[in-house]
């Protein structure tokens, strides 16, 4: 025998309609459903750089997506990342790559122009990637790094159908009219190019 449910009191729902007048921008955060900015690639952490350190931009639709730029930051991660988020330094990449583990981090949307290579032709058409380390210092380019770096590249070739080799995935000293030598002599492009082809 069904039995009758009791029917909400008076002071529940006028709680209900109270709070369903409430503005949505007057409810805490995690009630108004404020997420945490999430990367472009699924494995980065998001790491914001400033503003003042980007153009916004609609890319691929703005600008075709062409080129996949590397780079050595001649710094630490940590202080790559404090550039990058300082509104004074007009500087950011896309992406930085730690040395120890390989750990990504995206500072830049992909849609938006990162101010990396020195031109801005080359911005505006290149996605540029970061890599902790020294141009004269090979041991910042470990496995981890040179593996994750790898298949970040990978990934953003596939997403935009950019061939994956040394026409389209250059060096910073590529860039015309740049007076950076960065990744450097101790880069192992062969190395490099055979991982993101089988990444």
């Amino acid at each position: 025998m069904d039995q009758e449910r009791p029917l909400p009191s008076r002071r529940l729902l006028l709680k209900g309609t109270a709070l369903a007048a409430v503005p949505y921008a007057l409810l805490p955060a995690t009630q108004a459903g404020a997420q945490a900015q999430t990367s472009d690639y699924p494995p980065a952490e998001w790491q914001p750089a400033s503003t003042s350190n980007y153009t916004a931009s609609t890319r691929p639709s703005a600008y075709r997506i062409d080129r996949v730029i590397i780079h050595v930051t001649q710094e630490t991660y940590n202080t790559t990342l404090s550039i990058f988020q300082n509104p004074a330094k007009q500087v950011s990449a896309h992406y930085v790559v730690r040395s120890a583990d390989g750990h990504v981090a995206q500072c830049v949307r992909e849609a938006d122009i990162a101010w990396h290579a020195g031109d801005w032709s080359y911005n505006t058409r290149s996605i540029g990637i970061e890599h902790e380390g020294w141009v004269d210092q090979p041991a910042y380019f470990t496995n981890a790094l040179y593996e994750q770096s790898a298949r970040l590249t990978a990934a953003i070739c596939n997403k935009y159908g950019i061939p994956k080799d040394r026409e389209h995935i250059l060096g910073h000293y590529q860039v015309p009219g740049t007076d950076h030598t960065d990744p450097g002599p101790n880069w192992d492009w062969v190395r490099y190019i055979r991982m993101v082809n089988f990444a």
